[in-house]
């Protein structure tokens, strides 16, 4: 006869849960981690493999299209394997991609490898998110998100810090093999720890193999889409034709999904209000989030020129902030209405952005330190009290397939938001440049003060330029309109931000549970 936990999750209590549930986090920082890990080192992975440069980028494309293809099946997949197989076997595909990836002599091979490591590591996010409202009583649900939540937006943090001592001490192997022996060792402590239930392999016959070709053609027309839509433009028939496939195959996924007895993804948790308004709130955040931690490389890099380890310490800033805050937030959190505090929130997460769209070419640590601090101490406000919206009122057997397309959301969102970022970038530098030429042609000292223009060259000029003076001030204009442009991709993602407080009078009261 079956133990109690070999039917109900919540059975399991005390340490040992907890045991499993951090072997899980540990699985999940690995798998975030190992994106911004790889994109620090790019140049490298593509002298030794003698890859072209524009073909470089496949490598964070392929993990990231894999990715957010396996996040919405992590539902079934919990369904078919349980929570703790899913994750035990998630993880050790992961572990061992992660050993291709290193072995690879090739650019193919890499990229394969690249795909099975993205796929194994989508669901792994995921399953942590459900494993918090599956593991736990209410009473300790904003403990378990925190540390969770803490964690996976640590991880894009500390990314070019690792990426870069590894690179830089080691070789680019490493960037691989730091997630065998970890990796490993949560794959043992998960498959003990974590509670034992029966798996369903029976629902595989009946899997809706037309709704998983549709979601991944779904998905994969519009990653590649939103790659290449910045460099092509928007409106390219190259763009066009993969934002037409996309919205064709996620009408007929939807349709499906919503006409047959077992979806492949449960599409109706949207019906849900507070799990739309939280899936809503965590779309903006990935815009946010992931467009922060974009912009900031950017510029340290081709601005400032700092390297991928300088990047990864100016970085650290707002992962200390959101370490001091986590406490705060967790016992706010118990207490407090999570629409109030996810308004507070994001309310500060936007003036934390805007703060930094205020950048000049000397901008460096100090200016950047303020704006970073505010950010960080908003975070965890952006990721708890939303999560609770969303999944905290579901039922358990529901939570597995909310939690995918929860954080499948956020991971849109920061696709999306980064597309938008690179269009402003590419579409805004050339017109600002003009801009700041005009004013220099006139002479206008504050325009010189910001491009660093020597004042005597400027002052009193009038008209055009001799071809020397040109030659000089060219690359000082030319930073200085990529600073603009910047500034005012972050200043589009604050007004993002402050918008998505629009949609919290629509949630429902959540009632906090007291400790």
């Amino acid at each position: 006869m079956p133990s109690q936990s070999d039917t109900d999750p919540t059975a399991v209590r005390g340490p040992t849960v907890w045991i499993g549930f951090i072997a899980m986090c540990v699985g999940m920082f690995m798998a975030i981690l190992d994106v911004q890990v790889v994109a620090t080192s790019l140049p490298t992975i593509q002298s030794a493999l003698d890859i072209d440069p524009d073909q470089m980028s496949w490598i964070q494309t392929a993990y990231l299209i894999a990715e957010v293809v396996a996040i919405p099946l992590t539902g079934f997949l919990t369904r078919v394997l349980t929570m703790r197989w899913l994750f035990v076997v998630s993880l050790t595909v992961f572990v061992i991609a992660s050993v291709g990836c290193a072995a690879s002599g090739s650019f193919a091979q890499l990229v394969s490898w690249r795909v099975l490591q993205g796929f194994s590591g989508g669901t792994l996010i995921p399953s942590v998110f459900s494993a918090v409202f599956l593991l736990f009583p209410d009473n300790r649900q904003a403990l378990a998100t925190t540390i969770a939540g803490v964690l996976a937006v640590l991880a894009p943090t500390v990314g070019p810090i690792v990426g870069g001592w590894l690179t830089e001490s080691y070789s680019w192997h490493w960037l691989f093999l730091i997630n065998v022996i970890p990796g490993i060792l949560a794959a043992l402590t998960a498959a003990r720890a974590l509670p034992r239930q029966a798996p369903s392999l029976s629902q595989l016959r009946g899997i809706d193999s037309a709704g998983l070709v549709a979601l991944a053609v779904a998905l994969v027309s519009l990653e590649l889409g939103l790659k290449g839509a910045p460099v092509s433009g928007w409106l390219s028939l190259h763009s066009l034709g993969l934002f037409g496939l996309s919205i064709l195959a996620t009408a007929f996924f939807v349709r499906r999904s919503l006409n047959i007895a077992s979806p492949l993804v449960e599409l109706r948790n949207f019906a849900d209000r507070n799990f739309l308004v939280g899936s809503t709130l965590s779309f903006v955040l990935g815009i946010g989030l992931f467009g922060s931690v974009y912009l900031m490389p950017v510029f340290l890099a081709f601005v400032r020129g700092h390297n991928a380890l300088e990047i990864g310490l100016t970085m650290l800033v707002t992962g200390i902030a959101q370490l001091c805050t986590a406490p705060i937030a967790v016992a706010l959190e118990k207490r407090m209405d999570p629409r109030l505090l996810s308004a507070g929130g994001f309310a500060l997460f936007a003036v934390g952005i805007a703060m930094s769209a205020w950048q000049d070419p000397t901008t460096d640590y100090d200016a950047m330190f303020w704006p970073q601090i505010v950010r960080g101490c908003a975070i965890m406000f952006c990721l708890l009290p939303p999560t609770r919206l969303a999944l905290g009122t579901l039922a358990p057997e529901r939570v597995p397939d909310a939690s995918g397309l929860f954080n499948l959301m956020r991971n849109l969102g920061g696709a999306i938001g980064i597309a938008l970022i690179d269009t402003v970038i590419y579409t805004r530098s050339e017109p600002l440049a003009q801009d700041l030429w005009a004013g220099l042609q006139k002479g206008d000292l504050a325009t010189a003060a910001f491009v660093g223009a020597p004042v005597d060259t400027i002052r009193d000029h009038s008209g055009a330029f001799d071809q020397a003076a040109m030659a000089n001030l060219d690359p000082l204009v030319q930073t200085a309109a990529t600073v603009q442009a910047l500034n005012e991709a972050w200043m589009i993602v604050a007004i993002i931000t402050v918008l998505a407080m629009l949609c919290l009078p629509f949630a429902k009261r959540v009632v906090p549970t007291p400790s």
